[in-house]
């Protein structure tokens, strides 16, 4: 739940008292201990999709491996119908700079090195996911806000239908092959994209995960999968257990995918159909286009959510949007993020390293690398060597930076230094079934979420004995990090478009307060379902704008 009105605010601090008293219990019952993340250890093609990729939506609370996914991003607010589930955006892709980077970190900085994947959001009904299982969920409307914190009301949280977040995702290219274990790239210079569809294996309410056979072969975020393809056909099927056990599923395949160049300007269009979700992708510059259909035709399911079964199963489905409208109301109850409609970059995922060993892990730090952590080394993992990579001959990892050390953290991003820098990604404000604009913006960023490892760690937990100090230590930036992106305003064209990276980006029209502390706004508190009743989390800095100013 997204508290907003005063009276919801007098219901969180009536909350707080009640969590309080029973905090110990929720918090072994919800599994909301302070989160030590993952050992040094490389992922193989056995493991989960979010294991391997590094790329799926943040949980409020998960197992190893799960967590680390720095998501600043804008969202977008309309109460008028048709806001939540179809939106058109026109999107630029950015450029690499002329300088390639070398392993030294003196030469050039490449998108891949900033952010393995950015992406439009949309919340979507999955019946087997949390919150709890009802098997109902209504397309496309908003019967589907459960935000009261009151156990008893008919729309307690908990009582939620339940949801999946899509990510629409755009890979940059000149790394280590998507196919790989921590590789981003589909090619040596042109972009790919992909449809995910995100779910989570867990009821809330009783805090019980689905059984092993699916932990092991899915994990607990189980994700739909598929490239955006010419033809809209799924090269594999889509669903998660398909990931686990067909490599034709993370294979770019060039002959039947839609690939972009850098500096190709694009419309993103994104609606329902009666089939599933759909996003169609026109390339306005090479007049190419591709699609993608999360349907039952294109192979995708949903993880049967039995948690005594032997076996882990996947029942087809067709994924549609859950709401109608986007709005403080309208999240995924599950998720360390409050929105539904949302555009976001995905950053904090490549580190300089020297030397890899035979299981992917860092055996000799690269440049920037502190290992200042409570758990050293940690971030030293999913690591490739030069010889992996499709275009540029660097030695990195793709772990989660935990202690924002990484390139991502440092000023290297769209500055108008394009020698060494890339160009910003430009996109313009969605507009709702193509022609009506969102009348509010929103900055927010999942850094609390993320933050447990600094030194000290953010303590995001309330009512938890472990973080007596609710909101203590969570800062934005990170400590560790010397930068944090932004986003502001500019114009091409004439139009007003998003750009992400420094303030300093020629032609910017607004910078929102010029830093990431004053842009992204002060500590969100969101309401979780848990067993015994709702739980509360500092998982992110929002701040919401009064309006749209582009």
């Amino acid at each position: 739940m997204i508290f907003t009105s005063r009276s919801r605010m007098s219901n969180v601090f009536s909350l707080v008292a009640f969590v309080t008293v029973i905090g110990s219990l929720l918090f072994l019952a919800s599994g909301g201990n302070i989160f030590h993340p993952q050992a040094a250890k490389a992922a193989s093609y056995h493991e989960p999709f979010c294991v391997q990729k590094q790329i799926c939506a943040d949980a409020i609370d998960s197992g190893e491996y799960y967590t680390g996914h720095d998501e600043p991003s804008a969202l977008f607010y309309s109460n008028t119908p048709g806001s939540g589930n179809s939106y058109i955006s026109q999107l630029t892709l950015p450029k690499d700079p002329p300088t390639l980077p070398n392993q030294s970190g003196t030469g050039g900085t490449f998108n891949f090195q900033l952010h393995p994947a950015f992406w439009f959001g949309m919340a979507m009904c999955d019946t087997q996911s949390a919150p709890e299982f009802t098997n109902q969920c209504t397309p496309d409307s908003d019967t589907n806000i459960f935000d009261n914190v009151n156990t008893r009301a008919k729309d307690y949280m908990g009582k939620h239908p339940g949801t999946a977040f899509m990510e629409m995702q755009f890979y940059p290219p000149g790394w280590a092959p998507f196919n790989l274990p921590g590789g981003i790239s589909c090619d040596a210079t042109r972009w790919c994209s992909a449809l995910n569809i995100d779910s989570f294996s867990q009821n809330q309410n009783t805090g019980v995960n689905n059984n092993d056979a699916c932990l092991s072969t899915v994990g607990v975020e189980p994700v739909n999968f598929a490239f955006v393809t010419k033809n809209g056909a799924a090269q594999a099927q889509a669903n998660p257990l398909s990931f686990a056990t067909n490599p034709a599923v993370s294979t770019p395949d060039p002959t039947r995918d839609l690939f972009m160049n850098s500096g190709d300007r694009l419309v993103v269009d994104l609606h329902d159909t009666p089939t599933g979700f759909q996003v169609v992708i026109n390339d306005l510059t090479q007049g190419t286009s591709g699609s993608m259909t999360a349907s039952i035709g294109n192979g995708f399911g949903q993880v049967v959510f039995a948690p005594k079964a032997k076996t882990c199963k996947v029942d087809p489905y067709a994924f549609h949007p859950m709401y109608s409208t986007s709005s403080e109301h309208t999240r995924v109850p599950w998720a360390a993020h409050s929105y539904n409609v949302a555009f976001s970059d995905e950053i904090g995922h490549f580190e300089y390293c020297n030397a890899v060993n035979s299981n992917g892990v860092c055996t000799q730090d690269g440049v920037h690398d502190l290992d200042t952590t409570l758990a050293k080394d940690e971030d030293d993992i999913f690591c490739l060597s030069a010889a992996s990579s499709t275009r540029v001959p660097i030695t990195g990892c793709a772990g989660t930076d935990a202690d924002f050390d990484g390139v991502p953290y440092q000023p290297v991003w769209p500055d108008g230094n394009t020698t060494l820098h890339p160009t910003p990604i430009l996109f313009t404000s969605p507009l709702i079934n193509g022609s009506q604009s969102y009348s509010r913006v929103a900055f927010e960023t999942d850094l609390p979420r993320i933050e447990f490892d600094t030194i000290p760690p953010c303590q995001r937990h309330v009512a938890n004995p472990a973080d007596p100090n609710p909101g203590q230590d969570c800062v934005n930036p990170a400590v560790g990090a010397n930068f944090y992106p932004i986003y502001s305003t500019g114009t091409v064209s004439g139009q007003c478009v998003w750009q992400l990276g420094s303030a300093t980006i020629p032609g910017t029209t607004n910078t929102f307060g010029g830093t990431s502390t004053a842009e992204y706004g002060g500590l969100l508190l969101l309401a979780y379902p848990a067993p015994g009743g709702p739980t509360l989390r500092y998982n992110n800095f929002r701040q919401v704008l009064s309006s749209n100013p582009c």
